[in-house]
């Protein structure tokens, strides 16, 4: 049995705003009933363009109800802009955490809200090419890439559990680890230290320290104000 947290609990026997909104302004729609977790939100905006309404439509376990519903709580109000800042581990904080074999479901939470923005301003969600790399549960190698990224995923089996990819036949096994190994190869290339000049070190080692400056009676440089700790 998972161990959910009280808000998990909360917002399944309770669920926030779930329906259709009337003429929707954007709409989105991910995973399938085949799979077992399929999720649609609606929203509406008012005349400042802010969220006033969102509601949606869930088939799926307690967790993916749960993340669904505190999502359209936390959403209304909010600019388009300030609405597609939000990742799958915020809407896991918003329920007090999830149990990470159910984390799924708040990616499922970030994609749809992805897609119902990109349904708004009239695009596809994703600005390359989507190849599927999970036929099982219909999931591409942008989705999975994101997921990596974000979630800072190193194993097959931790995608799974963020992703429901590799969750069926395992034939993508394979695909899934090389987008491991190209995400952590990219992230390496990212953070490779760089060199400094000799000749920056020497004007560094050559700067009188903040003490000395004060105790000669000199004053900082114009411009420059003391820097209390």
């Amino acid at each position: 049995m998972w161990d959910y947290t009280d808000k998990v609990r909360e917002h399944f026997w309770n669920p926030r705003n779930v329906g259709e909104v009337e003429n929707p302004d954007g709409i989105g729609q991910v995973g399938s009933l085949a799979c077992g977790d399929a999720l649609r939100l609606t929203f509406k905006l008012d005349e400042n363009k802010r969220i006033k309404e969102a509601k949606f439509k869930s088939f799926g376990c307690a967790s993916a109800i749960a993340a669904a519903s505190v999502l359209t709580e936390m959403v209304v109000g909010l600019t388009i802009e300030q609405a597609e800042k939000i990742t799958n581990q915020d809407i896991a904080a918003a329920l007090g955490g999830l149990p990470e074999q159910k984390m799924h479901c708040s990616v499922l939470g970030e994609q749809v809200l992805e897609k119902a923005i990109a349904c708004y301003r009239g695009r596809p969600a994703g600005a390359k090419e989507e190849k599927m790399i999970c036929e099982c549960f219909s999931v591409t190698d942008r989705e999975i890439e994101k997921a990596v990224r974000e979630n800072r995923l190193t194993s097959v089996e931790q995608v799974t559990n963020y992703t429901k990819v590799g969750g069926g036949c395992g034939n993508c096994h394979g695909r899934i680890q090389e987008i491991l190994d190209w995400e952590r190869t990219e992230f390496r290339k990212s953070v490779r230290p760089k060199l400094i000049d000799i000749r920056t070190i020497s004007r560094i080692q050559d700067k009188p320290e903040t003490g000395n400056w004060e105790k000669s009676g000199n004053q900082f440089p114009s411009g420059q104000d003391k820097i209390n700790p």
